[in-house]
Order: structure tokens, then C-alpha cells, then sequence
């Protein structure tokens, strides 16, 4: 029963991680879309909105390369990168939420944010 049990986390964890990664990638697109609608020379909000999105896009990048790399990072190299990634999309999200247009964008970096969540979870049972 136990190697039915420990196959079975393994397979969570699999999942979790594939999960994590296909949403790390849907929102680095959302956001390199956000932040090609807005004017580079244009206002102070419409800067900050194009700063957090390119700020996801690499963030969201490299986390979906951190977890599309399955031995060369440990768990706490991987749990501070899906950390961060985290916390930027939640803060895109509200930046993208204030903005015209920019719900769908925060949507998806709302999605992301929970696929990071599900997979530190998954990351940190033992």
C-alpha cells in the first residue's frame, strides 16, 4: 500500500508541476500581450502596467524553465522560483486590473498564481 501511495504522490507531483508550468506560460503570453497595448511613451499608468507585465513575462519564463527542468534544481531552488513567480502575478493581476482592457490579463495571472499555490503545496507534503 505504501508504494501504491508514494506512486500515487509522485503522480500529483508530476501533475502539479505540468500544471504549474502550462500556467507560468499561458500568463507570460497574457502578459507580453498587456504590455504590447499599452504606449511605451504614454502615462505614468499605462508605464507601470507595461513594467509589471514584462516583469511577469520573464518571471513566468523562467519559472516554467525551472519547472521544465526536472533534475537540475532542488525543491528549495524550485520553491523560491514558483514563489516569486507567485507574487509577481498576483501583482500584475491588480495592476492589470485597474487598467482598460486588462481583466482578462489579471484572470490569467490570477490562474497562475493558484497553480503556484497548488504546486507549493504539492511541493512541500513529505
Amino acid at each position: 500500500m505504501t508504494t501504491l501511495t508514494s506512486q500515487q504522490e509522485r503522480i500529483r507531483f508530476l501533475e502539479d508541476r505540468f500544471d504549474c508550468a502550462q500556467a507560468c506560460a499561458e500568463a507570460a503570453r497574457a502578459c507580453a500581450l498587456r504590455a504590447s497595448a499599452v504606449d511605451p511613451d504614454g502615462p505614468r499608468e499605462q508605464e507601470l502596467v507595461r513594467r509589471k507585465g514584462l516583469l511577469c513575462v520573464e518571471v513566468c519564463d523562467a519559472t516554467c524553465r525551472v519547472l521544465a527542468e526536472e533534475a537540475h534544481r532542488d525543491a528549495a531552488g524550485i520553491r523560491v522560483q514558483v514563489e516569486w513567480c507567485r507574487t509577481v502575478c498576483r501583482e500584475s493581476a491588480d495592476v492589470f486590473d485597474e487598467h482598460p482592457g486588462g481583466q482578462d490579463s489579471a484572470k490569467t495571472c490570477r490562474e497562475c498564481a493558484q497553480a503556484c499555490t497548488d504546486f507549493l503545496a504539492t511541493l512541500s507534503r513529505p
